[in-house]
Formats: C-alpha cells, structure tokens, sequence
C-alpha cells in the first residue's frame, strides 16, 4: 500500500511538464507562425501540410512502438528507458521548433516540417511508454483512479499553467531578450527544463508490481492489428476516445484566436485559462470521491450532459464579460475532465480485459492508442483551424474590426458546435458498446489470476 501511495505522486508529478511540453507545441505552435512568426500565407498553406501529413503518419507510427516497448527487455525494465529517451530527445526538438527559419525559402520550411516530424516521433516514444506504466502499478480499479486522477490533475496543471502564462511570460521575455521571437524560445528552453525534472522524479520514483502477471511474451508485427481489433472494447474506446478528442482539441485549439478575434481582447485569454484550469483540477480532485457514490457510466452520461449544456450556453452568450462566459467554459471543462479520466480507466481496464480474452498482454500496444488517437484528434483540429483561420480572413488580420461578421460566425460554429457534435457522437458509441463495468472487471481480475497460478503449479 505504501508503495501505491507513493506511485500515485511519483508517476503523476512526471506528466506535468509533458503536457507543457505538449500543448506548448499542440495547441501554440500555430499562433506563434501566424502571429508572432508572421510566416507568409503561402509558406503556411505548405506548413499546414506538412503537419497534417507529419501528425497521420506519426499516429499511424504510434502501435509499431508499443509493439516495440512491449518487446523490449532491459534490467531497467522495458518502459523506463525509452521514457527516458524520449524525453530528452523530445525536449531538444521542441526547442529546435521554436529557432528562427527563414520560411521565405523552400529550405526553411523543408527543415522545419523535418524536424516536426522527428519531434512527432520523440515525444510518441515517451507518451507511450510513460502511459503504458499505468496498468503495471495497481490491478485495483479504485487505485488506478487514484493513480490516474493525481496524474490527470498534474497533466492539467501543465496544460493550463501554459494556457495562462504563454501570453503574459512569451511578451515579458520577449521584452528582455529583445523580441517576441526570442520570448518564444527562452520559454521554450524553460519548459522543457521542467519538463526533465518531472520525467526524472517518476524515473527513479516510480515502483512497478512486483506480483504483475507474466508479461515475458513477444508480439509479432503480424499481430499487430489483430491485438487492436479481436480485442473489441480496445477498439469501440478507441473509436469513442478519437471523436472526443477531435473535439477536445478543436476548442482548446481555437481558444486563443476566440479571444482575440471574436472578443476582441487576447488580454482575457490568460484570465480565461486560469479560471479552466482551477475548475479541471477541482473536477479530477473530487472524481475519486463521485465515483465512490456513483457508476462509471453514471458519472460519464453525467459529464456528457455538463459538456453539451456548456456549449449550447457559451455559443449563445452574447456578452464579452468574463462573468458570463466562465460558467458554460466551467460546465465544458469540468466535463471534459472527468470524461478524459474516465477514458484513461477505459484503456487501463481493456489491457486486463485483452489479456482475458486473448491470453496475451500488451501494455504499451494497447496504451500506444492514446497517443495515436491524441495526433489524429490533434492533425484534425489542427487542420480545421489552420483552414477557418485563412478562410475566415483572421490570417492577416490585426485586431477584432479587420474581421468580418461571417468569419467570427465560422469562427464560433468551428469552436463550439462542431466539437459538441463530435463528443455527443463519442458517447452514443460509448454507451452502445463498452460493457466492462465494475462486475465484469471484478471477474477479469479474478479469472486472470487463477490462470497465473495455475502456470505456476
């Protein structure tokens, strides 16, 4: 129990500098080519490619390296090290991304797509195995909420201390060093210090089950797909993960363009993102303590109904005052949180249940979906804002008045309505098709380990 305890900080403090990392380069890397690279239009409809075409093929590379972290055996086990290669390889490149490229030539924009695409593949060698050690320290639903929700909440505190600071730390820092380029860099180089750190306290922190099921089996890249398909609650969550997340990440990619642009006050996007981030690491602190009082499909169709309602309520606000847009921002993120953790249960639980099922265990092949379905979600919305930025004339826009009625509307419906479409649709395929509540897992557990002694005698 001790050692739970101490896993549930451990792996969880190690997330928070990923996520800066992450949403840094996600949800950031955008904005700082339009609007503070100022890379010429034509350049950027290259750009916009090259990222589309890096996050598919990155995602689609995302199970060859679960297959890969499965297969690997090392006295450090086979997780930690490439933990640890891909953060320091992934920290490198993100300081890279934020260099000066001359985007008025093809060689420019050739050797920034290359080193995205590089970036692509560190940060997935890290993000899979990392997520992957989550099954392997506790076969207890309960405490792999425990464990998931503190890493969740510190997952949070990474990705919305970025939504806040960027925009007040990026100017100031751009004051000292000379320009709002250079702002970019320095905070970079600052990010991704704590992102080592965080990585190094769950490296030499994190303890794994030492009475874990027998996973001393390889996989072949032949079966690869059918490990992803036979194994059908892996892939109905999969399919409900990858909806939630294209909308997920269409609304926190538009974020700052929203304030901006349709408010008119890019000073409000920092308050706006402290005040989600509060409500997301309020809503992952008390998770443990609903689902002690409530089903894992109860709490989930009740965050679906706080999402849809929070979207409805933000796309009909007429005011641009903080007071009325917070509570709907509040009622989506809130929702959002809990359903986030709630899918990260889900892939933890289908690796017990491939395992019944199948006879085989396949932590980081099963855990190399989520990265996959993050890119996918990730190239998506990055495309549908890279596409209604241009189109709706924000690109080259200076201020709120150079844009016009009809491309605050495109705006507003590419922010909001699309995404609720895409996470209502999410838990239609979630409510049809996932069975594994907590009497089936009661049963997974118990049929597992009777066939583990069963080998040993």
């Amino acid at each position: 129990m001790r050692g739970d305890k101490a896993n549930r900080f451990t792996f969880g403090i190690g997330t928070i500098g990923r996520d800066m990392v992450y949403s840094l380069v996600s949800l950031y890397l955008t904005f700082y080519l339009t609007d503070v690279a100022k890379v010429p239009t034509s350049a950027m409809w290259w750009i916009m490619g090259i990222i589309l075409a890096a996050r598919v093929f990155d995602a689609l590379n995302d199970p060859v390296m679960g297959l890969i972290v499965d297969n690997t055996r090392s006295r450090f086990g086979k997780f930690k090290p490439w933990i640890a290669f891909g953060a320091a390889s992934s920290g490198v490149i993100t300081v890279l991304l934020f260099c000066r490229f001359d985007f008025n030539k093809a060689s420019g924009v050739a050797l920034f797509g290359l080193l995205y695409v590089l970036w692509g593949m560190a940060f997935t060698t890290n993000d899979i195995s990392y997520w992957s050690l989550l099954p392997t320290l506790s076969n207890a639903q309960k405490e792999r909420e425990k464990i998931g929700s503190i890493a969740r909440i510190c997952a949070n505190v990474g990705l919305f201390f970025i939504v806040g600071a960027i925009t007040p730390l990026t100017a100031a820092l751009g004051e000292l060093f000379g320009g709002h380029r250079q702002g970019y860099f320095v905070f970079a180089i600052i990010v991704v210090g704590i992102m080592w750190a965080g990585q190094l306290v769950t490296l030499v922190g994190v303890k794994e089950r030492k009475d874990r099921p027998n996973t001393h089996q390889t996989t072949s890249i032949k079966e690869l797909v059918g490990i992803i398909v036979k194994n059908d609650q892996l892939l109905f969550t999969a399919i409900s993960m990858s909806l939630f997340m294209i909308g997920y990440s269409t609304t926190t990619a538009f974020g700052q363009y929203f304030m901006k642009y349709a408010y008119g006050d890019e000073a409000m996007y920092p308050v706006f993102g402290i005040i989600l981030g509060v409500s997301q690491v309020s809503a992952l602190s008390v998770f443990p303590l609903l689902s002690k009082r409530m089903k894992r499909r109860s709490v989930y169709t009740l965050s679906m109904v706080l999402v849809a309602v929070g979207y409805i309520l933000f796309f009909l606000v007429p005011s641009t005052s903080m007071f009325f847009i917070a509570p709907p921002a509040i009622l989506i993120f809130v929702g959002q949180a809990f359903i986030q953790l709630l899918m990260l249960m889900f892939l933890a639980d289908s690796v017990d249940y491939g395992h019944w099922k199948l006879g085989k265990r396949n932590d980081s092949i099963t855990f190399s979906l989520q990265p996959f379905i993050n890119k996918m979600g990730g190239a998506i919305s990055s495309a549908v804002t890279s596409v209604v930025v241009i189109m709706s004339g924000i690109k080259g826009a200076d201020s709120a008045a150079d844009v016009s009625s009809g491309g605050i509307w495109m705006l507003k419906f590419a922010m909001l309505i699309f995404p609720m479409l895409c996470m209502v649709i999410s838990f239609f395929v979630y409510n049809s098709k996932y069975k594994i509540d907590e009497q089936l897992y009661e049963k997974i557990v118990v049929d597992i380990e009777q066939r583990e002694k069963e080998v040993r005698v």
